[in-house]
């Protein structure tokens, strides 16, 4: 038998070591908790219970500190206030291997699916009112309670995300620990430590509850709700959620971060940038060879002066579909080569990144063409501050989170609710901008006034001294129901993205039709002016990216060319002499974009691309030159 409990830990350990240290679960605990895992075996209730804390009555007498405990109450309001407290005779030994327990999860879910499963999944409503103090009587699920429980969740919200799997697969999870976990208060010096851990034979995730010392009957378990965080500052922020606070005293002023940010950055991208070389001069005639793995490319690209090869070694042009790490060698082996990327692009195409070059053309606040964005990490204070300024003033207060470095709207969310932002900085590194709450739409027959964005394919020819072109064909995207500043998760309503969405309608237009439409509906802003500013935020972009060298600006190599695929909207703005303008809004910029569009109904494309790039051949081709 004993051999048994040894391959059972044995095994457990192999599959759950790595989560367990990075947790700091104590490796004492590691047996029992395999063996409860296995059971099944939830014996919180033989140590500790729940405990309704009463209200003070005004009229009592209140000591100081009292009052103080009563302001910090975690969960503020009439609702009642519980807390856990040890109730084994006994007490509670750290020491004991055995003083390790599960607490069950009442609700998983990722954050676009919780309306319709409050909606939908019985009895998880009224739970969930009862769970978080709201007054919930009906059988019926209905709006207010819903959307009660939406704004309420994020003071009961803990997340984790799973390492493998699909881009989606890898979305954050969220979850509510049942009445015991959830009715666990904050402390500064908690009693215990808590750690979701996804237990692989079951598929299951449940979350961890250990001692960090002695306890007696009658002692609170407590946790810390922002635990890891040693700033004074980030924690004040951090537990806003339960201990509401003001942050005005900070400035929300954003300077462009030191020159070792982008230090780090390189390091972390393990991108080795290339020695100095001369720019390759090639015979007028040359045939070039093309290595490539993107299927796209092998498809349309006809042009007599290239041609495919299976050998990397005998290629002129590498054109690589994921990202290209090791410039040095390139550069000291094969200088003559051309790669399809620029060191550093990531300046431009991760979006924290672009919002801190961004601020060269626009001070603090970042040029006109980026809407606001502030960097969860790094500058939680400073967007605390300006949302509690908006507030004060009674300015829109509407704002989207955005991770680093997802596409397709990914674990993107809109949001007015603080306490929502402040909590998905722990799901994965993420920005957050402010929405465009008076964007310009798009009259759909068959809809309304509907959100679209623009995509423009610019292709960069030299980074230093700047040639930057664009394709004369851009490509649209349409919301499908009518805007309004509501409903903030409908995702039909709000986003534009409908080609990876099953079951969902795609509109599109042409270019060439949209035009005339479009200036049908604004008579007094015709397309060309737009486009025209669209162009000069699109060189001002690349003109603060490659102002500096690498790695704090796009590295100026001479073998580099590059295509990336810009997302903009409009949106209504003033223009400093009180006209009202359509003012160009740079969402992101895409690294390697999905060409299938572009070669679907201009199969010329690909041909296009590869002369302006690398043949410098332009007469013929549908590019305009915009710097």
């Amino acid at each position: 038998m004993a051999g048994d409990g040894e391959e059972a830990l044995a095994a457990f350990v192999a599959l759950h070591g790595a989560a367990l240290r990075a947790s700091r679960v104590p490796t004492r605990y590691w047996e029992s908790l395999s063996r409860k895992l296995r059971g099944e075996v939830f014996d919180a209730g033989d140590y500790f219970g729940i405990m309704q804390v009463e209200e003070v009555d005004e009229e009592e007498e209140v000591d100081e500190e009292m009052e103080e405990q009563l302001k910090k109450k975690p969960n503020p309001g009439n609702e009642p206030c519980f807390k856990v407290i040890v109730t084994n005779e006994n007490g509670l030994q750290a020491s004991n291997p055995d003083s390790v327990f599960l607490i069950d999860h009442a609700w998983t879910y990722r954050v676009e699916h919780a309306r319709q499963q409050l909606r939908r999944v019985p009895g998880l409503l009224h739970r969930m009112a009862n769970l978080m103090g709201i007054a919930f009587h009906g059988e019926v699920p209905d709006e207010g309670s819903i959307e009660q429980v939406l704004q309420e969740m994020w003071k009961y919200n803990q997340t984790y995300q799973l390492s493998q799997g699909t881009a989606e697969e890898k979305v954050p999870v969220w979850y509510i620990m049942d009445e015991f976990g959830s009715r666990i208060q904050h402390s500064d010096q908690p009693s215990f430590a808590t750690a979701p851990l996804f237990y692989m034979p079951q598929q299951i995730a449940y979350t961890v509850l250990w001692p960090l010392r002695d306890l007696e009957t009658g002692d609170e378990v407590t946790r810390d709700y922002a635990y890891g965080e040693t700033d004074r500052l980030i924690r004040k922020c951090v537990l806003l959620p339960w201990v509401p606070a003001e942050v005005l005293d900070v400035s929300c002023f954003t300077p462009e971060p030191p020159d070792e940010h982008y230090q780090a950055i390189l390091a972390e991208n393990k991108e080795k940038l290339p020695v100095a070389i001369k720019p390759p001069v090639y015979a007028k005639d040359k045939v070039f060879k093309v290595f490539t793995d993107i299927q796209q490319v092998l498809n349309n690209l006809t042009h007599p002066r290239f041609v495919f090869t299976d050998n990397e070694g005998e290629a002129d042009i590498l054109y690589n579909f994921s990202h290209f790490k090791d410039y040095r060698k390139l550069s000291e082996e094969r200088p003559e080569v051309m790669v399809n990327q620029f060191p550093c692009e990531n300046l431009l195409t991760v979006k924290d990144c672009l919002a801190s070059i961004a601020r060269r053309a626009g001070g603090p606040d970042g040029p006109r063409w980026l809407p606001r964005t502030f960097n969860l990490q790094t500058e939680l204070p400073q967007f605390i501050s300006y949302f509690q300024q908006r507030d004060r003033r009674g300015e829109d207060n509407h704002w989207i989170c955005k991770p680093w470095n997802l596409a397709r709207s990914l674990d993107t969310h809109i949001t007015n609710n603080l306490n929502n932002i402040i909590r998905h900085r722990e799901s994965s590194p993420k920005v957050v901008c402010k929405y465009i709450e008076e964007p310009v739409l798009f009259e759909r027959e068959d809809v309304g006034l509907v959100k679209f964005d623009v995509r423009y394919v610019v292709l960069l020819r030299c980074a230093r001294p700047l040639r930057l072109y664009c394709y004369n064909v851009f490509w649209l995207r349409f919301s499908n129901r009518a805007f309004s500043l509501d409903d903030l998760d409908d995702y039909e309503k709000h986003f534009t993205v409908m080609n990876y969405a099953p079951g969902v309608t795609l509109k599109q237009v042409h270019c060439e039709d949209f035009i005339p439409l479009f200036e049908k509906q604004y008579p007094e802003y015709p397309w060309a002016t737009v486009q025209a500013s669209i162009f000069k935020a699109f060189a001002e972009l690349f003109q603060v990216a490659s102002s500096k060298p690498a790695p704090l600006g796009i590295c100026d190599y001479p073998s580099s060319r590059a295509i990336y695929a810009i997302d903009l909207m409009l949106k209504w703005d003033t223009s400093r002499d009180g006209k009202r303008i359509m003012q160009p809004q740079i969402l992101e910029v895409n690294f390697n974009p999905d060409c299938d569009r572009a070669c679907q109904y201009h199969p010329t494309f690909f041909n296009d691309v590869f002369s302006t790039l690398f043949l410098d051949e332009t007469d013929d081709c549908h590019v305009t030159r915009i710097v």
